[in-house]
């Protein structure tokens, strides 16, 4: 596998606060707006914080399929909320901390050690985490049963 990779993305603006994100490698565009707690936010729209947060928690996610692949580990489902701390630090505003809250569910028990395992490593080895200053939390959790509708 190479070692570098690139990855384009282009921001539009729009209207007020408003832009619409591309990439040439990429079938759809998301729009982008500065969040309601800012002057002129506007709400129900992705904002640079909340794309912030679902790429540390969606490679989370990733990494995990990737190395729980690896580990030949059986799981039913892998859910991940995350919630992302915006404050001022040092007379900025940032991201502090991103806790992660993977809820991985095993047919299993007997599984759950090495489940354990295969997340603490997938935390460890996320390249979103180890990109970004912010501290993260990581709370998983293993449970054994049967999905439920969700």
């Amino acid at each position: 596998m190479n070692t570098e990779h690139f990855y384009e993305v282009s921001v539009n603006w729009q209207s007020d606060r408003k832009g619409i994100m591309n990439s040439p490698v990429l079938n759809t565009s998301i729009e982008v707006v500065t969040p309601p707690e800012f002057p002129k936010g506007i709400e129900g729209i992705w904002s640079p914080e909340h794309l912030f947060v679902a790429a540390v928690n969606s490679c989370l996610m990733t990494t995990f399929l990737s190395i729980a692949e690896n580990s030949k580990l059986e799981f039913l489902s892998f859910d991940s909320k995350a919630i992302g701390k915006l404050e001022m630090v040092d007379g900025k505003y940032m991201m502090s901390e991103v806790t992660l809250m993977p809820i991985l569910i095993l047919k299993d028990e007997h599984q759950k050690d090495r489940a354990e395992r295969v997340l603490q490593k997938s935390e460890a080895n996320c390249l979103i985490s180890n990109s970004i200053k912010s501290k993260i939390i990581f709370k998983p959790e293993v449970k054994i049963g049967q999905l439920t509708n969700k």
